[in-house]
């Protein structure tokens, strides 16, 4: 069963640890496929994925095509003699791609589709204030992430969960689903679920302008949105202190709810506390990176910096 021959695409964390719990497990990778490398940092260096690393440590076979469409790329594709492709946290493949193997290609989505399609299922579900979410294999097909389902895998969400926590969770789930797929598909056993064409739901790419903070928003949607963006992107905001205004991004926090006559947005500050007051109750900081200084919680903050009497979050 394991001798199925297998082509694996992924590039971040999330990907590399399928891609290790399918080597440990002896499955037959005979082509890793990754993102090409980019310059970081001040020294632009060039940076590998985290996939590639890993592939290169197990000495697998290492492809990273910046065209996708490039015949040549497709040769060396066909040359590996895959049986089956998975795809996890990767780009859209083109229909000639996708439909090379005899078993076709599936990928890995980190929700229960069709919620939640697009590029930050795991944020969104947070941000949304859900409850439960999970992880989903299905064939591709011509759109993102529309093809019929294969298996699907529920978790819960607690309440104070982050997308960090979330993240890490939902990585050991699809890591075990993806490898029960493999099994399926290799003994003939797949029956497949036709997703409906509508979604609820989508989870689109984030940037400035949806992981703002809002302070006019309910408590509840405060808490779920910097919650659902900790610790990446981070949900960021502007203070206005003594006329000055300080970029900042918020991680941990707290809601305490409860009646008051503060404005909202107004800083109330002690020895040890940052509160904001909100619809509802306070949103209490305990951890925060203003622009130029290191992330810190809240009591280093207060030690070197002063909130004045009328400051407020914009």
């Amino acid at each position: 069963m394991k001798d199925i021959r297998i082509i694996f695409m992924g590039t971040p964390d999330f990907a590399m640890t399928i891609l290790k719990h399918l080597v440990e497990n002896k499955y037959t990778i005979v082509g890793v496929i990754t993102a090409a490398d980019k310059p970081a940092g001040r020294g632009r260096k060039l940076n590998e994925s985290a996939v590639k690393k890993y592939a290169h440590s197990q000495n697998l076979t290492v492809l990273q095509p910046t065209n996708l469409k490039n015949e040549e790329f497709h040769k060396e594709l066909k040359s590996l003699k895959a049986d089956l492709q998975i795809v996890v946290a990767f780009r859209m493949l083109p229909k000639v791609v996708w439909q090379m193997p005899q078993f076709g290609t599936f990928n890995l989505h980190a929700s229960l589709l069709p919620a939640y399609r697009g590029a930050a299922p795991i944020h969104w579900a947070i941000i949304n204030g859900e409850t439960k979410t999970g992880v989903t294999t299905f064939f591709l097909d011509d759109k993102i992430d529309t093809g019929e389902i294969i298996l699907q895998e529920e978790i819960a969400i607690a309440n104070e969960e982050t997308v960090g926590s979330l993240h890490d969770k939902l990585m050991v789930l699809g890591a075990d689903l993806v490898a029960k797929t493999i099994n399926l598909i290799a003994e003939g056993d797949t029956i497949t679920k036709k997703q409906p064409e509508l979604e609820e739901k989508s989870a689109p790419k984030l940037h400035p302008e949806n992981t703002k903070i809002n302070w006019s928003d309910s408590i509840e949607a405060i808490h779920n949105k910097i919650r659902g963006l900790n610790p990446f992107p981070a949900a960021w905001t502007t203070i206005l202190n003594d006329g000055i205004e300080i970029f900042a991004k918020i991680y941990a926090v707290k809601k305490e709810e409860e009646e008051h006559q503060h404005t909202i947005g107004q800083i109330i500050t002690s020895k040890k506390e940052i509160k904001v007051a909100v619809n509802n109750g306070f949103i209490i900081i305990n951890e925060l990176k203003l622009a130029g200084k290191k992330r810190m919680n809240t009591k280093s903050l207060l030690n070197g910096f002063t909130f004045s009497e009328n400051s407020k979050m914009l």
